[in-house]
């Protein structure tokens, strides 16, 4: 067997691995998100940059197990939709994340909670476990996938949330309903701004909906 037919199946061998899937995916995510990222200006430009160091960037974006706020906070599975959450809109003037406020947090990706990036989400509720207290929150997007309410071709569930302070260039921003995230109010950065009620509301009814919660 040559060199190249060698290479090759040991390469065919790598990509069937579910591990290397999953790496190579979350690297390329990444690589997506830092260049989204200098384009909505949070970030300088990527003139004169190789692919290799945006690459490396977004590894080092990503965060290593063991390193980052997941390590300091503890990185939380995501909520299962039982048993049912208690939704209240109940926002405070404090330095605290409350239900209706869109606040900045690291939130760990999907497919593995050990990485993640910074990003804001909207606190939907309070609740506690065995380690004290817990933030149920949605993780927010200025991609625009659609109006009013609407199902991805990855089965997620988005509803459109408008435009508000929590976004320097008012673009409409959307949550995902289907997810739902656990924080540690320690891994909040900053809070960002407040919902309206009637907005709130919207995304309560729809999240009650899609995990089967009765009003």
């Amino acid at each position: 067997m040559s060199l190249a037919s060698r290479f090759s199946s040991v390469l065919r061998s790598v990509l069937r691995s579910p591990a290397a899937r999953r790496a190579a995916r979350d690297i390329g995510r990444s690589v997506v998100d830092a260049v989204q990222d200098r384009r909505d200006g949070t970030s300088g430009g990527t003139a004169g940059r190789s692919g290799a160091d945006l690459a490396q960037e977004a590894r080092s974006r990503q965060g290593a197990p063991g390193s980052g706020p997941e390590a300091a906070d503890g990185a939380l599975a995501d909520r299962p939709s039982s048993p049912p959450l208690a939704l209240d809109y109940s926002p405070r003037d404090d330095e605290d994340a409350d239900p209706g406020e869109i606040a900045w947090a690291w939130v760990p990706f999907e497919e593995d909670i050990t990485r993640g990036k910074d990003r804001p989400v909207l606190v939907l509720a309070r609740e506690r476990d065995e380690h004290g207290e817990v933030l149920v929150a949605l993780m927010l997007t200025s991609r625009d996938r659609g109006d009013a309410v609407h199902v991805d071709e990855h089965g997620a569930t988005w509803v459109d949330i408008g435009t508000g302070a929590w976004d320097s260039r008012g673009r409409d921003s959307e949550v995902r309903a289907d997810r739902l995230l656990r924080l540690r109010p320690a891994s909040v950065r900053r809070e960002g701004a407040k919902l309206s009620r009637e907005r709130y509301d919207q995304v309560a009814r729809v999240v009650r909906e899609v995990h089967g919660w009765s009003l």
